[in-house]
């Protein structure tokens, strides 16, 4: 009995010390906590990407905010194009002086909204 009992605490202890390694945002660099953690297909799905990413939820919807899915496909298909696009470093100034969890909704850029029929 105490052999069981033994076991199953040590089960239950090497998990809890096993933390999740810590995922970085390659936009903002910041640690990205669970809540907050978004899976973005480096090229879009609708124009065949596969690969994905785990980016800041705020990072993520800022980037669908600003460019169409054309140019993310195109031009901006990795996070360094992405952190150099010059409509993103003002974001991720700001968004870098702001705590890893925090989220604000993103809004559709100007550019974008004159562009819809």
């Amino acid at each position: 009995m105490i052999g069981k009992i033994r076991r199953k605490l040590c089960t239950i202890q090497s998990t809890s010390q096993q933390k999740e390694t810590e995922v970085i945002c390659p936009i903002c660099e910041r640690p990205i906590p669970p809540s907050q953690k978004d899976a973005h297909h480096l090229a879009p799905k609708s124009k065949g990407g596969k690969t994905t990413q785990y980016l800041h939820r705020i990072c993520h919807r800022q980037i669908h905010a600003l460019f169409t899915e054309t140019e993310l496909a195109i031009e901006l298909n990795n996070s360094d194009a992405l952190r150099s696009a010059p409509e993103m470093q003002r974001f991720i100034g700001w968004v870098q002086s702001k705590p890893s969890g925090f989220y604000e909704k993103a809004r559709k850029s100007s550019r974008l909204k004159d562009k819809r029929p």
